[in-house]
């Protein structure tokens, strides 16, 4: 953990951001720290087993933080698409009364956004399996599964 906080840290600060800005990243990042314990490490996990139902439930939110070369190349067909590098600037279109589930294709930039939206007071998870272990849950029957459940939910909340 100390080598995430570090990491995160190192980030806020090579963000540009006025001095009183960092400080106030900074110790938003501290208060999440500071809270830290193993209920909040297991809180910020989910597997795609779990995310496909909360998605089919209209519960959370997939938010892909890959480049936008990486999503041109392959991506979902639902969910939003913010980079990491443009979260900060986008989070007005996340809703704050859903489970934002951050993913990229292993974890360790979704870990990143987990982190920092947490620290902003959003409920965020990361994707433990990566978008890779979601592309392998949706194959076959089970994307059309999902496709038609995603649609029946919608349609009921119309």
């Amino acid at each position: 953990m100390r080598r995430f906080a570090l990491a995160f840290y190192c980030i806020l600060m090579t963000m540009q951001l006025t001095p009183a800005a960092a400080s106030a990243a900074e110790s938003e990042f501290e208060t999440f720290l500071s809270h830290f314990d193993y209920d909040t490490r297991a809180d910020m996990k989910i597997d795609s087993k779990r995310l496909l139902q909360l998605l089919s439930e209209r519960k959370a939110i997939l938010v892909d933080i890959r480049f936008k070369e990486e999503t041109a190349a392959w991506r979902m067909g639902f969910g939003l698409f913010i980079p990491l590098n443009e979260l900060p600037k986008r989070l007005n279109e996340l809703p704050k009364d859903k489970i934002i589930v951050a993913a990229c294709p292993h974890k360790d930039r979704s870990a990143i956004a987990m982190a920092y939206l947490r620290s902003k007071g959003y409920n965020a998870r990361y994707l433990v399996d990566g978008l890779t272990g979601l592309a392998e849950n949706l194959r076959g029957d089970n994307a059309r599964e999902f496709m038609e459940e995603l649609e029946k939910a919608g349609a009921q909340q119309r």
